[in-house]
């Protein structure tokens, strides 16, 4: 639903990643599904893992919007987030993109895939901390750039609630970064982490590969 580390005047962008990136921002090997991507915005896994064979659902409260809006909305974040990132270039580590170019083109890959599969796909018009799915209808849960990188706009309770909601609705759920936009780790990490095993959750940080802003290299597992 979102992207890393800009201020965006009290917004969301709705910008998507490509499945080879949630393959190294969440360490996934070969996930069995069904998945649950959320909020999933215009990215393309949802469309790319079905095409592998893995049964997978976007959930996204965009998607109450039709697909020339998400179009024209992409397109928007999109060339927002590339400007930005060229003007913010050495803040950030280039080993996963190589250069702002090559990450402006995974950006449009992965919203041309979501368009190109929108809305017949199975697109969901929801989002945290609330969720329409029974109870543990997901192997896994994916949620990546929304808890965490927004701590200035959503409050602890809000982080807690959406994470035992993926929970719920998973029997394993994983949160990319830990960091916010300021990138430094969020100070809602070790809150949440307490809140969770009162809960009776019992989550673990697990390092990835992917490292983009500098030193986020860490997945929430619950």
């Amino acid at each position: 639903m979102t992207d890393d580390a800009f201020e965006v005047e009290e917004e969301f962008l709705l910008i998507g990643r490509t499945y080879a990136e949630y393959a190294a921002m969440f360490g996934l090997d070969s996930p069995a599904g069904p998945v649950l991507d959320c909020g999933s915005g215009v990215g393309s896994f949802v469309a790319e893992a079905r095409e592998c064979g893995v049964a997978a659902v976007g959930a996204d409260p965009a998607y109450t919007a039709d697909r020339a809006t998400l179009r024209e909305r992409a397109a928007d974040a999109r060339a927002r987030n590339t400007e930005q990132l060229r003007e913010k270039r050495d803040a950030f580590v280039w080993d996963f993109y190589g250069d702002p170019a090559t990450r402006a083109d995974y950006l449009r890959r992965a919203n041309e895939r979501f368009l190109a599969d929108y809305p017949a796909g199975p697109y969901v018009a929801a989002g945290l901390p609330a969720l329409p799915f029974r109870d543990g209808a997901f192997g896994l849960a994916l949620s990546a750039n929304l808890l965490f990188l927004y701590d200035d706009r959503l409050s602890l309770e809000f982080h807690v609630d959406a994470l035992s909601e993926l929970a719920r609705v998973a029997d394993e759920a994983r949160v990319f970064p830990l960091a916010s936009l300021d990138r430094t780790r969020s100070e809602y990490v070790e809150p949440c982490l307490a809140r969770l095993r009162e809960r009776g959750h019992d989550p673990a940080l697990r390092e990835v590969d992917y490292e983009f802003q500098p030193g986020a290299t860490t997945t929430l597992v619950v």
